[in-house]
């Protein structure tokens, strides 16, 4: 998995946000839309990446990634 890619991409989405939700709920907008389109492995691989510092993440992309849950198990 391409960190700096994922990384591209959350920023994009957050400025997509940046312009559209009301102040105050970027970060929220952001966090619903990773988690409802991207793939678990995905996520995980940002929120690890969020952990370790964020480095690259615009400051809502970062908040965002802070409220994104780990993907759990998969049904079988």
């Amino acid at each position: 998995m391409n960190t700096q890619h994922l990384v591209t991409m959350a920023n994009s989405i957050g400025s997509f946000f940046d312009s559209e939700a009301l102040p105050g709920d970027e970060a929220a907008q952001i966090a619903s839309h990773i988690t409802r389109f991207w793939d678990p492995r995905m996520r995980s691989a940002l929120i690890a990446h969020g952990a370790a510092g964020g480095e690259g993440l615009s400051v809502h992309a970062l908040a965002a990634v802070k409220l994104l849950v780990p993907p759990g198990p998969r049904p079988l």
